[in-house]
């Protein structure tokens, strides 16, 4: 491809919409442009690293027995209505009404789409496994789109599906699916972590998000260096407090006291003069429709997940104001264990080891102090239920936990029967009796590993794409292209390159060799051939975008010495990748 006719409009400055190290630079070197929040154009380099990602993915899914499909986006409400996900979606789906009334919603996922054509076509444990993929655009009308293409409106992603007849089936699959996902991230540059997590709205049991390490990362994830135990920050568990129970005092000492107008924890912390530790932040919940109250440390985070699954609920909704005072008989903001006998008081483990704590008095504008729990009041239950933090303990072997925030590049699932059951998807088993499919889904953020890798490989000069994705592998460059021997060499080795399969530009502008250095710097091409004024000399000068040093190497050996650091290069893509140590699943 001739640089002068390649579409690649770089910028000098980084645009004042952008955020992150990505987004500035997908827009500087004119891979991005912006149409609407969270809507991007992609522009021909852009489109050159998604299509690389793609071809990746599809060669590791292929070779696992994947096969893929296309599914439309434009899906029929009825099909979201049998699974029951058409309200639990929400606000999430981007929803409309063709010309005879009819709604229907843009796919976020298709679990309800494939489930519909496996039992309209799968019709036997014979055909059983099958694995059916796409790669497709999926929309989400996110409520806070950041981070150009690592939180849009509308991504291109990578979703599977598989269908087996046992649960022995799905887990091969999984591990499977496990391994591929390692060598797709790896080849494409990255190292990850996978640690468990919660399925959320897709639902299934044993899960796993597939995480890289990246400062502008929104997720952040808990991990054990002494047995490999990882988790997301919704699913991270920890060793709770153990040893003996503070003493309590036999009778209460419990008192009474007027806050005025402080009703959070910061306020109580400079109202009172105590620390946030010392304080027990007492949250109203709708749980399947009941009240129920959560007691966590003030200086704790309360995870909603571990309650909802501790609960073992299906809907978990902060209370409004009116449901707090049904409950409590007090108003929001002041709410307190003291008074809630025979009514679900639910705490954390941690709240059972304070002493001569601080809570709400179920009372406009009042506190209770020097509060013990057992002695001034009971629970329901001690369970986990807050946040893991900084300094706590693997569950599993008691080493000290690493906190990393992270990017999530792909999510698999064991969906168990969750589709199939509520869809009646069924298949002839080998006993002759009609069952229902046990199902797997696994999906991957495509725009999203484009944004990742150059998160997690740029310098201040630009990109350091690995040679698996940049838009073109090498570029080759005239010094001064009315330089007719300069020209000519430089074209007979983008030729000669082209011929041996390299993907290759040409820079044929006429403009300053400063400016076509910083261009191929800031763009990334992983290889740089210059053809300048050591050319009389019989040489030519080769960088590699991740070295500092420039290598000269000779005229009429060139094409050989540079498909050899190419050749090398793409070897670098496989080497992680056959490093994969097993599925810990």
């Amino acid at each position: 491809m001739k640089v002068s006719k390649l579409l690649a409009p770089t910028m000098k400055e980084d645009p004042q919409e952008a955020e992150i190290i990505s987004h500035k630079l997908m827009m500087r070197t004119g891979m991005l442009r912006r149409l609407a929040a969270g809507v991007y154009n992609y522009l021909p380099l852009g489109l050159r690293v998604i299509k690389k990602v793609e071809n990746i993915i599809r060669e590791e899914m292929d070779a696992i027995g994947g096969q893929e499909i296309l599914m439309p986006a434009l899906t029929p409400k009825e099909l979201w209505e049998e699974s029951g996900r058409w309200q639990v979606m929400g606000d999430n789906m981007f929803r409309l009404k063709d010309r005879w009334g009819r709604e229907m919603g843009l796919g976020m996922t298709h679990e309800e789409i494939v489930t519909d054509i496996a039992r309209k076509e799968v019709r036997s444990y014979r055909e059983l496994p099958v694995m059916l993929y796409q790669i497709q655009t999926k929309f989400r009308d996110e409520p806070r789109p950041r981070g150009g293409i690592m939180r849009g409106r509308e991504f291109i992603m990578k979703d599977a599906y598989s269908f087996h007849h046992n649960t022995e089936s799905l887990d091969e699959t999984y591990r499977e699916c496990f391994q591929a996902y390692w060598r797709i991230f790896a080849r494409c540059g990255m190292a990850t972590e996978a640690v468990e997590a919660d399925p959320g709205p897709i639902g299934g049991t044993d899960n796993h998000e597939f995480m890289v390490i990246a400062d502008a990362g929104e997720d952040t994830i808990f991990l054990c260096s002494g047995c490999g135990y990882g988790a997301n920050r919704e699913m991270a568990y920890f060793m709770d407090p153990s040893g003996e129970l503070p003493a309590r005092p036999e009778t209460s000492k419990k008192e009474k006291i007027h806050t005025p107008n402080v009703s959070t924890i910061d306020k109580l912390v400079e109202f009172l003069g105590v620390e946030a530790e010392k304080f027990i932040k007492a949250l109203v919940y709708m749980a399947d429709g009941k009240p129920i109250m959560a007691l966590v440390r003030g200086d704790r985070e309360l995870n909603e997940v571990k309650l909802r699954r501790a609960l073992k609920v299906k809907s978990l909704e902060m209370a409004t104001a009116e449901q707090i005072l049904s409950f409590t008989g007090g108003d929001l903001g002041f709410s307190g264990p003291i008074g809630m006998e025979g009514k679900a008081v639910y705490a954390d483990t941690e709240v059972r080891y304070m002493v001569d704590a601080v809570c709400g008095a179920n009372e406009k504008d009042m506190h209770f102090k020097d509060v013990n729990p057992d002695t001034d009041f009971n629970v329901t239950g001690y369970i986990q239920i807050r946040d893991a933090a900084d300094g706590d303990i693997c569950p599993k072997c008691g080493k000290m936990m690493d906190v990393k925030r992270s990017v999530e590049l792909g999510h698999i699932f064991k969906l168990g029967r969750k589709y199939s059951d509520s869809m009646k998807a069924t298949f002839d088993d080998e006993d002759g009796k009609e069952k229902t499919f046990i199902m797997g889904c696994y999906g991957i953020g495509v725009t999203r590993i484009v944004a990742a890798a150059i998160e997690a490989r740029h310098d201040k000069d630009g990109i350091i794409w690995p040679i698996s994705i940049a838009p073109f592998e090498c570029v080759v460059m005239p010094v001064i292209s009315g330089d007719d021997k300069q020209r000519e060499t430089a074209e007979k080795i983008y030729d000669e390159l082209r011929k041996r399969g390299v993907d290759v530009a040409y820079d044929d502008r006429d403009h300053r060799p400063g400016f076509k250095f910083k261009d191929a710097d800031l763009i990334g091409y992983p290889v740089r051939v210059v053809v300048g004024k050591d050319l009389d000399n019989g040489k030519l000068e080769m960088k590699l975008r991740h070295e500092k040093e420039k290598r000269m190497i000779n005229v009429d050996t060139a094409v050989d010495e540079i498909m050899a650091v190419i050749n090398e290069l793409r070897a670098k893509d496989f080497e992680l990748a056959d490093k994969f140590e097993g599925c810990p699943c």
